[in-house]
C-alpha cells in the first residue's frame, strides 16, 4: 500500500506541474525576445530540472515497485496500464520534448516552440491519466 500511496503523491505532483507547463510555461515561451531565448532556455532547462527529476525517478521507482509487490486484489490490467502510460511520458519526453528543448537552447525557432506545446499533450493526458488511475487503484484498495 506505501508504494501505491507514494506513486499516487508523486503522480498528483507531476499532474499538476506539468499543466502548468503546458497551459502558462512552455505557451509563454513566445514572447521571450528572439536574442534572449538561447540564455533563457538555459536557465530554464536547469532550473526545472530540480522540480522535475528528483520527482519522475521518485514516480518511475515507486511505479514499478507498485508492479512488483502490488497490494492484494489490485487489478495487474490497471497497473500494467498505469505503467504503460509513465513507459509512454518517458518515452515522448527524451524523443519529443527534449529535442525541441536542445533546437531552443540553440536560438528560438517558433516552429520547434508550436512543436514543443503540441507534442507536450501527450505527457500531459498521459500524466493527468495516470492520475485518475492511480485514485480508482487507491479508492479500490480502501473498500
Amino acid at each position: 500500500m506505501i508504494w501505491l500511496l507514494l506513486n499516487l503523491i508523486v503522480t498528483w505532483y507531476m499532474v499538476g506541474l506539468i499543466w502548468l507547463i503546458q497551459i502558462v510555461h512552455y505557451p509563454l515561451f513566445a514572447n521571450i525576445p528572439a536574442a534572449a531565448f538561447p540564455a533563457y532556455e538555459h536557465q530554464n532547462t536547469h532550473r526545472t530540472a530540480w522540480v522535475v527529476i528528483g520527482p519522475m525517478l521518485l514516480e518511475l521507482f515507486s511505479a514499478l515497485l507498485l508492479w512488483w509487490s502490488p497490494p492484494p486484489g489490485l487489478s495487474s490490467t490497471l497497473l500494467g496500464t498505469t505503467l504503460g502510460l509513465l513507459v509512454l511520458i518517458w518515452a515522448s519526453t527524451f524523443w519529443l520534448q527534449a529535442p525541441q528543448h536542445l533546437r531552443l537552447s540553440e536560438r528560438y525557432d517558433s516552429y520547434a516552440q508550436q512543436l514543443l506545446v503540441q507534442t507536450n499533450w501527450i505527457r500531459t493526458l498521459a500524466w493527468t491519466a495516470r492520475g485518475f488511475l492511480l485514485a480508482w487503484a487507491l479508492h479500490q484498495q480502501l473498500q
